[in-house]
This record gives C-alpha cells, sequence and structure tokens, in this order.
C-alpha cells in the first residue's frame, strides 16, 4: 500500500549517511568506537551515570530482568496495554508476569493502585512502560515499590526525551530501557539501550550483553586486552558500529524533532476536540513533558473499528492499533490458565483505541485532512 499519510516516517538524510559510510570506510563494523562515543552522549543527554547500547529494545528488557536476577517463582507486574516485548523479557527469565490494569481510558498507564493491590510475597519487580512518551505517575510507584523492596524498571522505548518534573523518562528507575526501531522518535533500524546509575547493575549488564566476557574484542584489537574470562552465561545483545553512528546523528536531531511532535499534538487535539468532540484523547492532562512518540484515539463505545480504519484506509491515511492487550494473546491464555484473567479497563480501551499518524515531517495540512478523515468517519454510522 502507497499510503498519502502513514503512520510514521523517519528523519534519514544525507548527514546519516555519511556516518554509516564513515564506519564502512573505517573497516571496523563491530562494537566499539562509536558505540562508545554513542553510549557517552546517550548518558549526557539524560543525565544518567552508565548507558549500555544493545541490539534492540526487547534485549535491553531481557537484559534488565536478567541483571535483577528475576527466574522461576518471581513475579513481576507489568501493563497489558503493551507491546509484547514486555512481557516476553520477563518470561525469558523464568519469571512471571502479573498484568495489571491501566487507569483510565484517559490515562492508559499503569495505574498505581493495581500494583499495589497485586503485590505478593513473590513479587520482585514491577516494568512500567511510558505509553506514547507520556509519564506514569513514577512518585506514587517509587514509593510503593520502596515500601515493599521491588525494583522498578522503566520500558522507555516510547519516551526518549520524556521527561517528569525535569527529570528524564528511563532515569527514575532501577533500569531504563530504550528501542531504536524504525518507527521510534530516534532509530537505528534495530538497536536499543539501558541507563542506570548503579555501578553494579551496569557492570553486569555489560557482562551479560558479550557473552559474559571480561574483555572485547575492541579491547583486544586495541591492545589493551589479551585473552578474556567468561565470568558469567552471557547473551550476543551487541549493538554494531553502522547503528550507532546512526544514532549519534538521530540523537543530534531528536530535541528538534521531538519539539515538532509536541506541536502536531495538540494541533491534532485542538481540532480533534472542535471537530469530534465525542473522541476522547488520552494524557492532555499528563504533568510530564511528553517525547510524543504515537497519537491515539479512543473512539465511542459503539464505534466498528475495523471499519472505521478502512474508511481511512481509502483516503490514503495509514492508521494502527496500540495495543492488543498480551494477556488476551493465545501465547498467554494457554499458560497453564495463569493469564486467563480480567482487565476490564485495559479490555475497553484496547477495543476502541486507534492511532493517528505522527512523525516530524508531518505538515499542519496533512493533520488536518486525517482531522477530516476522522470527523467524516465519525458521521458515517460506522456503529456496531
Amino acid at each position: 500500500m502507497n499510503w498519502r499519510i502513514p503512520l510514521s516516517d523517519i528523519d534519514i538524510g544525507e548527514e546519516d549517511e555519511q556516518a554509516v559510510l564513515g564506519v564502512l570506510h573505517s573497516k571496523w563494523l563491530t562494537m566499539g568506537s562509536k558505540t562508545q562515543e554513542l553510549e557517552k552522549a546517550f548518558a549526557q543527554f539524560l543525565d544518567s551515570k552508565h548507558a549500555i547500547a544493545v541490539t534492540n529494545g526487547t534485549a535491553a528488557l531481557h537484559l534488565a530482568c536478567l541483571a535483577m536476577g528475576l527466574g522461576p517463582g518471581d513475579e513481576v507486574i507489568v501493563p497489558s496495554l503493551t507491546f509484547v516485548a514486555t512481557a516476553n523479557a520477563i518470561r525469558y527469565t523464568g519469571a512471571t508476569p502479573i498484568f495489571a490494569e491501566i487507569r483510565n481510558q484517559e490515562d492508559l498507564n499503569i495505574d498505581p493502585n493495581s500494583i499495589n493491590n497485586l503485590i505478593s510475597n513473590r513479587t520482585r519487580a514491577v516494568i512500567v512502560v511510558h505509553y506514547g512518551g507520556y509519564a506514569c505517575d513514577m512518585p506514587t510507584i517509587i514509593k510503593i515499590a520502596e515500601e515493599h523492596n521491588i525494583v522498578v524498571i522503566e520500558d522507555a522505548a516510547h519516551a526518549i526525551g520524556s521527561q517528569l518534573y525535569g527529570r528524564n523518562l528511563g532515569t527514575w528507575g532501577r533500569i531504563g530501557c530504550f528501542s531504536f526501531f524504525s518507527n521510534k522518535n530516534l532509530t537505528t533500524g534495530e538497536g536499543g539501550l539501558l541507563v542506570t546509575d548503579h555501578d553494579e547493575t551496569a557492570e553486569k549488564l555489560r557482562l551479560l550483553r558479550s557473552h559474559g566476557m571480561t574483555s572485547l574484542t575492541w579491547d583486544r584489537h586495541k591492545g589493551h586486552a589479551w585473552s578474556y574470562d567468561v565470568v558469567e552465561l552471557g547473551y550476543n545483545y551487541r549493538i554494531d558500529e553502522i547503528r550507532a553512528s546512526l544514532g549519534l546523528v538521530q540523537l543530534s536531531k531528536l530535541e528538534r524533532n521531538n519539539t515538532r511532535r509536541r506541536h502536531l499534538t495538540q494541533l491534532y487535539r485542538d481540532l480533534l476536540q472542535d471537530q469530534t468532540p465525542t473522541v476522547i484523547i488520552p494524557f492532555k492532562n499528563n504533568p510530564g513533558l511528553s517525547a510524543a512518540h504515537i497519537m491515539p484515539i479512543i473512539l465511542p463505545p459503539e464505534t466498528k473499528r475495523i471499519e472505521f480504519m478502512e474508511h481511512m484506509k481509502s483516503q490514503g491515511i495509514q492508521t494502527s492499533i496500540h495495543y492488543p492487550p498480551i494477556h488476551k494473546f493465545t501465547s498467554y491464555e494457554d499458560s497453564n490458565n495463569l493469564y486467563k484473567i480480567t482487565l476490564p479497563i485495559t479490555e475497553d480501551v484496547a477495543h476502541r483505541e486507534l492511532t493517528l499518524p505522527l512523525y516530524p515531517t508531518l505538515t499542519e495540512d496533512e493533520v488536518n485532512e486525517v482531522v477530516k478523515s476522522v470527523h467524516e468517519a465519525m458521521s458515517m454510522n460506522f456503529h456496531k
């Protein structure tokens, strides 16, 4: 499908091309100096002590769970309204995801009260997801975690450049996990990164990232080491120099592009509120500074969403759904009845959410076109 207005698009220019060519000309493609530059730049950008680049956001989440020592018998509280990787990373360790409710149709983030109600003597951690780049209630969640001596991991895949009360998302918990997937605000195609202020945690993450080895190929290439020991059962979750070089250029554009995303989001809100008042626009009262990763709306309960999306498609406008709830997936429903739970708010929102196009090069005229098509679809009686 050749979309007239796609769901997302990326800001790739000549500077990105030159960065990649520079790596190719250097003939050092595996993790090396560009990765170190990216980690240093990212740590500085987020005001975090340590940044560890990895091959993708899922690897970041898995390493975070491993570094916290999660395993069979442990429980981790997590929202169901997120991409499946958030919960899968818990299962990779043998631990069990325990799905929490979201707050409401205007705040699609995890509900602290639900977290509190789900804590048991097996609870070791909570993974929060900053949906769309909008901040969870981190002060309340951190307080709950401290009271029960559990770890907070942040899935900040949507939240590169988001803040809450002047503090960057991803730096509130013990570990923050970021994704550089192709639709993210900062993209390297695939890629990810973890941040932490804890020295021991950072050391553990670096070991686990590269086979549990005490020295890297780059160290030996530079003559800083001649051999290595293997002290952990590690993984090959390394990023490469091509993606690291892209990440450095993308990081230099991030604040400008996030500002543009926020401007377009506000334009959407103003137009939608004026033209389609029955549509709910989440996060209008979120106290944070959002990276505005996606533009979600909640359709009226009686709307036939697929017919609605088909109308948008007929206009050349791509839409999407964020997300089918994880606890309803076959892989989870079939797991010994463990996930046969009911999350009424999550399930209601998941059936009504629709994601509209949002990206830095989207024009104001195109936003007007999208809203016009939403208004037309609303008037076409796509009712159940």
